[in-house]
């Protein structure tokens, strides 16, 4: 083993939203706890940048959805934080390019394919999304998109019983200053340890033994809150091994989910103000762009799934070319000298996500009861992929966070 560091009740794996909610539980106990991250800096899968344009963008988790109920909405608001309550127009952004008659046809198309999504879960036998796509349906292509959007990749990889577990209350607002910035200065107070690796887990012993790159350190318990996609890799090892985890991590992968913020100039009236286009409505592989998010001059384009995976993989200036060749198909050709790469983010390449939220492969919606359950009352599981209704969110991940931590409380007595 490496060095003897110290010794403490509890270990927090991640310093993610939900290892930041489990640390500040535990520290609201008489618990010693320490969080250790293995990147530079904290906030996990939420990550707000500063841009040459004076305004901030959030690279990872952007929106509060369902903010009407979601923790983080309260937290930043007793921050000081500015959260915008406008409302995302997604359900009308078929109307830019076919007009209104498509867009209410759209709407009828979405909604059942919606209902037999409901219809089909209640069957015993677990199915992929895919299925419930009338054959040859005129919008089967963007019913598609849109799931890798929302899920992070395409209906043939969805779970129906998972996906119909996600809990949606329809509100979803922004933080202006960026939700990154939110998550992880909700969690800078805390005892963290960046740049700490953990390799292994040993849960032999009365003690659990967490064997990082920066040294050991001994504790009651631990908090393991790290990506389903870093588990499934086997990234930190078990001794005893858990191939029951290891197993259900593999059943929740990452979908992929990216960003690229382009600068345009100028930001007249031709562009109103968090307006949301397609790249098209007739293909799977498309974008969506957010014209002038808070009134900012940019455009915001999001990619999902197989689409987002290859155009990471070809390079920034792909994913611009691919975003700026879409939107001239909306604006014409004399958008392109307007619009400027200026951040995109890249999380299949970061070994510590691997991706950028969780969902459920056909039959494998159980697999979040999995991987959240404890191991002999000290090794306890956290984050987003083990929400049952949450998934897939800041929230989600943030409520397991405190759940694991009220669970290694009570356990302990820590109170």
């Amino acid at each position: 083993m490496n060095g003897h560091l110290s010794d403490v009740d509890v270990v927090v794996i991640g310093a993610g939203a939900a290892g930041l909610a489990a640390g500040k539980r535990l520290r609201e106990t008489r618990a010693s706890a320490v969080v250790v991250e293995a990147r530079r800096r904290i906030g996990g899968r939420s990550m707000t940048i500063p841009t040459c344009l004076g305004h901030p963008v959030d690279l990872g988790c952007e929106w509060l959805h369902s903010a009407d109920l979601n923790p983080w909405s309260l937290i930043g608001r007793a921050m000081g934080l500015t959260i915008d309550e406008r409302l995302p127009d997604w359900r009308s952004r078929v109307s830019r390019l076919r007009g209104n008659a498509a867009q209410s046809d759209w709407g009828t198309a979405y909604a059942d394919f919606e209902e037999r999504m409901e219809e089909a879960a209640k069957a015993p036998t677990d199915i992929a999304a895919a299925a419930l796509l009338p054959a040859d349906a005129p919008w089967n292509a963007l019913i598609n998109a849109v799931s890798t959007w929302a899920n992070g990749v395409e209906l043939d990889r969805l779970s129906v019983h998972d996906h119909v577990r996600y809990a949606d209350s329809g509100i979803n607002w922004r933080v202006c200053e960026g939700y990154g910035a939110l998550i992880t200065g909700y969690g800078s107070t805390l005892p963290i340890r960046t740049e700490t690796i953990v390799k292994r887990i040993d849960h032999r012993g009365r003690q659990v033994v967490v064997v990082t790159t920066q040294g050991d350190l001994r504790a009651q318990a631990v908090i393991v809150t790290v990506p389903p996609t870093v588990l499934a890799a086997e990234a930190i090892g078990f001794d005893p091994p858990l191939p029951d985890k290891i197993a259900a991590a593999q059943g929740l992968p990452l979908g992929i989910a990216n960003k690229l913020f382009l600068a345009l100039e100028p930001a007249d009236a031709d562009f109103p103000i968090d307006c949301h286009v397609l790249g098209a409505t007739d293909r799977v592989a498309t974008g969506s762009y957010q014209l002038r998010p808070h009134g900012w001059p940019m455009v915001a384009a999001y990619f999902g799934g197989r689409l987002a995976a290859e155009l990471e993989a070809a390079g920034v200036s792909a994913m611009a070319d691919f975003a700026i060749g879409e939107l001239a198909g909306v604006f014409g050709n004399g958008i392109r000298q307007r619009l400027k790469p200026i951040a995109a983010s890249c999380w299949v390449g970061d070994p510590f996500a691997r991706g950028s939220y969780s969902y459920a492969l056909p039959g494998h919606a159980e697999d979040r009861r999995r991987l959240a359950s404890p191991v002999d009352r000290r090794v306890f599981f956290a984050g987003e992929a083990c929400s049952l209704r949450d998934f897939s969110t800041a929230h989600g991940a943030y409520r397991t966070g405190r759940a694991a931590a009220e669970e290694v409380i009570a356990t302990y007595n820590f109170n």
